[in-house]
C-alpha cells in the first residue's frame, strides 16, 4: 500500500512542479520557479517528517520527491556559469540552499 501512496503523491507533485515553473518562466528567464518548488518541497518534507508513515509516503516521498528537482537546480547553476553569470549562479546556489534549509527547519518546528 505504501507504493500506492508514493505513486499518488508523485502523480500530483511532478505536474505541479512543471506548471509552476512554466508559469513563472513566462515572466522571467531566471530559475525562480525551480527555486520556489524546492523551497516549498523542503517545507513539506520538514512538515511531514514526524507524521504517520502513510502521510510521509504520500507527501514527503511521493509529492515532494517528484515536486522538487535537484537535477534542474544543478543544470540552472551550470548554465549560469557557462553563460559567465557567475554571480547569478552563486546567488542561486547560496539562496536556494539557505532557504531550503530554513524551510525544512520551519516545517519540522511546525510539526
Amino acid at each position: 500500500m505504501n507504493t500506492l501512496y508514493v505513486i499518488l503523491g508523485a502523480a500530483v507533485g511532478a505536474p505541479a512542479r512543471f506548471a509552476i515553473d512554466q508559469y513563472i518562466r513566462r515572466y522571467t528567464s531566471k530559475p525562480y520557479g525551480i527555486f520556489l518548488v524546492n523551497v516549498i518541497g523542503s517545507f513539506v518534507i520538514g512538515l511531514t517528517f514526524t507524521k504517520s508513515e502513510t502521510i510521509y509516503d504520500l507527501l514527503a516521498v511521493g509529492f515532494a520527491g517528484a515536486f522538487t528537482t535537484w537535477s534542474t537546480f544543478m543544470l540552472d547553476i551550470y548554465l549560469a556559469f557557462e553563460l559567465k553569470r557567475k554571480t547569478e549562479a552563486a546567488i542561486n546556489l547560496i539562496v536556494s540552499l539557505g532557504f531550503g534549509l530554513l524551510a525544512a527547519w520551519f516545517g519540522l518546528n511546525l510539526a
